[in-house]
């Protein structure tokens, strides 16, 4: 009975009580209440993933991201837990993808592959490069080096979560995170991070204006291929196709970039 949560408690009453006290029932309360944010963040990862990612297994990696957020949240911060444990969710998710080792050696290698020709072919150019010029480079057609980009989409949604590191440990920032917040950034970590996170978010404004549009559609305004093809008129496998153009690219940028860094 020491244990029971008092139904008259705030939310953030009961967060201060957990801090102080670790009480068993306030956590999984907790557990429980955002049970279903675990459920949605699985739910946008597995839209690029292919068939043999389950979806249950998704839910059940992001769990684990779920408790090491409520284990470690701090009210104080000023930052909401629901945009915390998103971050929590989604790296534990990747995380378990990256230690199973989904994706087939094939695809691993020409998705690095694709992305060491465009990071020269860009340093050369000194601009964002084109299909065409892209799939010469690589010794293929246009219509080939298409078909290849809609092959390693899950690959380049994993690719995503890489950290860019600025220093030591503490300075961790990943791509996807400047994507989902690029003008509102965590008061607690802005000042050690911001330098980093301009850095990608300069390399986000140089992509083509549609690649743009789908990243900020897709992780900041939270809206599904399905919706943004609906928004930019073209069907949901080009906007499949566009989004892992734009990782592509953003990435062989920030390579270039942190090259220019080292």
């Amino acid at each position: 009975m020491g244990n029971a949560i008092p139904d008259d408690k705030t939310e953030e009453e009961r967060w201060q009580e957990y801090r102080k006290t670790r009480n068993p029932a306030i956590r999984e309360a907790f557990i429980k209440q955002y049970a279903p944010l675990v459920k949605y963040v699985a739910g946008k990862v597995a839209m690029g993933m292919p068939s043999n990612v389950e979806f249950d297994d998704l839910v059940g990696f992001g769990v684990f991201g779920l408790i090491d957020a409520i284990d470690k949240y701090d009210p104080e911060k000023n930052v909401k837990f629901k945009t915390y444990a998103v971050t929590r969710i989604r790296g534990a998710i990747f995380d378990e993808l990256r230690q199973i080792d989904w994706v087939p050696r094939s695809v691993r290698q020409k998705t690095r592959e694709i992305e060491s020709t465009i990071s020269s072919l860009e340093a050369q150019l000194g601009r964002t490069a084109s299909d065409q010029e892209i799939a010469g480079a690589l010794g293929m057609n246009e219509d080939e080096y298409l078909k290849t980009i809609q092959k390693i989409s899950g690959t380049s949604i994993l690719s995503l979560n890489d950290v860019w590191f600025s220093g030591d440990e503490k300075d961790r920032v990943s791509i996807v995170d400047s994507i989902e917040s690029p003008s509102s950034l965590n008061p607690d970590v802005m000042v050690e991070k911001e330098a980093m996170r301009q850095v990608i978010i300069a390399a986000i404004n140089e992509l083509p204006d549609k690649e743009k549009k789908i990243l900020i559609l897709y992780y900041y305004e939270d809206l599904t291929l399905k919706d943004i093809g609906r928004v930019l008129e073209v069907t949901e496998s080009r906007v499949s196709q566009l989004h892992t153009k734009a990782i592509l690219h953003l990435r062989s940028k920030l390579t270039n970039i942190r090259k220019g860094i080292v």
